[in-house]
């Protein structure tokens, strides 16, 4: 296993703009929010003014309440200590609860988290930097996390559900048999089959289903997982939950910063409710207010403000915060000073500066998550004879087809060069047209458009011709892509980390560890 290259974000076509100008520091009003060490220092310093003392001993007991679950590693419990002391700060990813991780970038979210929680304390030898998976477990999407692929074929787990994924009790463990099969005969198949049988036992959770995973990955690295559907946690959210029920507070103060961003960049990723809050039962169903009452939606159940505040104070765990909220409720009761997550995520992240700052609450820095390509020698050498490189599999591939199959073409040579004349020469009859009437130089305009289209028709008219003609080399191009693109779109997105794991077993972890960049999020291609 080795690395090929780097490819900054900037280089990538599927970078969205916003996260390039972030990253590059284009948006003053996010400057404060990059990683740097200068506004490390200034989070650390914010936070550790801005978190109880009763708020981290909270924290720590349900940690070590949650954790006793598993077998811990020393670093684990040395970490569990720490989080008892005011020095000790948070790094922190989540996910969803995803079946056997699902794509494999749920492994690289994890990594650098621990990566960087490892360089902070080199940078900062006086604190303590403790890396957190977040577990997304009030999620009630079940159809986004019950399946992953690999090579071979896609699994899947069947369940009832509708209410909060973590609480669905595993009872369809067919999957595993056929996984089995799959891997019997790899060289760490039979490891990733007992992790598999440890963790999804029929009667077990999804929630205990995962954290027996992560916790068996990831132990050795120190990772603490949170699981945030617990009471004790959800008390400390009353204040917040409050405010939101009473006057839609996230939903004015991220105003500005959703305008912004819709003005900027097109759209908000995430657009927030009036109240930004689900209602826990046997389902999980979104709050309404119509002026009267708070409606449970597609429930019969409604309460009055006072019976909602007394609900709230009675039973603060049955309040589920939505995907805009759960920064909130992360930040509230974690001691963090940055989030790692995908560009997703940061994005609506970035929506929530301002409401942050009205609720009086420290606000992370901000860093996208490292991608990953991993290909093999035989289709690195397969790149090459074409005489490409995999970064022009991650581009614009259209393109890079048509350059190769027009390759020279000294036809579409001529053409571009009568195509430059062209435009040349209707640039000089338009000066001349318009001393004599400058309308005129509107109607030369509209024929140089007119023309200019028609030598379009012409490219398009040969590069099929030339398509036809060269079938060998467009259908080997496409498998190429498709090889390092499973389904047209990025293999981190696709695959399980079963099949990476499955050759190289924990040395493929380390190799991930050792290679991220911490400091720059980058597409790392990497050889095995």
């Amino acid at each position: 296993m080795k690395l090929l290259e780097k490819i900054q974000f900037a280089d990538l076509d599927n970078i969205p703009q916003l996260i390039k100008d972030f990253l590059a520091g284009n948006i003053e009003d996010f400057r404060s929010e990059n990683f740097s060490l200068q506004n490390i220092e200034h989070k650390i310093q914010v936070r550790k003014e801005h978190f109880s003392s009763e708020t981290r001993s909270v924290l720590s007991q349900v940690l070590e309440k949650q954790m006793k679950t598993v077998v811990l590693s020393e670093k684990q419990e040395n970490h569990l200590n720490m989080i008892r002391d005011e020095n000790t700060f948070t790094v922190t990813t989540g996910h969803q609860l995803n079946l056997f991780t699902g794509p494999v970038f749920f492994i690289y979210k994890i990594l650098q988290t621990v990566k960087t929680s490892q360089f902070l304390k080199e940078k900062f030898p006086e604190y303590q930097f403790v890396p957190v998976f977040w577990m997304a477990t009030e999620d009630h999407d079940f159809e986004e996390i019950n399946h992953f692929k690999t090579f071979g074929r896609q699994y899947e787990i069947n369940e009832k559900n509708g209410g909060a994924v973590g609480e669905i009790s595993i009872s369809d463990t067919d999957f595993i048999k056929n996984f089995e099969s799959e891997f019997e005969n790899s060289v760490f198949g039979t490891e990733l089959i007992l992790m598999m049988k440890e963790a999804y036992k029929s009667g077990y959770t999804l929630a205990e289903a995962t954290r027996i995973l992560v916790n068996r990955l990831f132990s050795e690295f120190g990772l603490l997982i949170l699981d945030g559907n617990e009471m004790d946690l959800k008390r400390l959210m009353i204040p917040v939950f409050k405010e939101e029920l009473n006057n839609n507070s996230l939903l004015k103060e991220s105003k500005k910063n959703v305008d912004f961003l819709i003005e900027n960049y097109g759209k908000a990723q995430v657009n927030p409710r009036e109240i930004n809050l689900f209602y826990l039962s046997k389902t999980r169903n979104r709050i309404e207010f119509d002026g009267e009452k708070f409606n449970i939606v597609d429930t019969d159940l409604a309460f009055h403000k006072n019976e909602i505040e007394q609900e709230l104070h009675s039973h603060p765990e049955k309040f589920s915060p939505n995907a805009l909220m759960r920064p909130v409720y992360q930040e509230t009761v974690l001691p963090n000073i940055m989030y790692i997550g995908g560009n997703a995520e940061i994005m609506y992240w970035l929506q929530l500066k301002d409401y942050f700052k009205s609720m009086q609450l420290p606000f992370p820095a901000l860093v996208p998550r490292n991608s990953m390509l991993w290909i093999t020698e035989k289709t690195l050498n397969k790149i090459k004879k074409l005489e490409l490189t995999p970064r022009d599999f991650l581009n614009n591939f259209q393109q890079i087809t048509d350059q190769k199959v027009l390759e020279n073409q000294k036809i579409l040579d001529n053409i571009q060069r009568l195509e430059n004349l062209l435009v040349s020469g209707f640039s000089e009859l338009k000066n001349v047209s318009e001393l004599t009437e400058k309308s005129f130089g509107n109607l030369v305009k509209a024929e140089e458009i007119r023309q200019l289209r028609s030598f379009q028709r012409m490219k398009k008219r040969l590069l099929r011709a030339e398509k036809r003609k060269q079938h060998e080399l467009v259908s080997r191009l496409q498998q190429l892509y498709l090889t390092v693109n499973p389904s047209g779109i990025w293999q981190e997105r696709v695959l399980n980390f079963s099949v990476f794991y499955a050759d190289e077993g924990r040395s493929w972890l380390e190799t991930c560890l050792d290679e991220m960049d911490v400091l720059q999020p980058n597409l790392l291609v990497l050889v095995n």
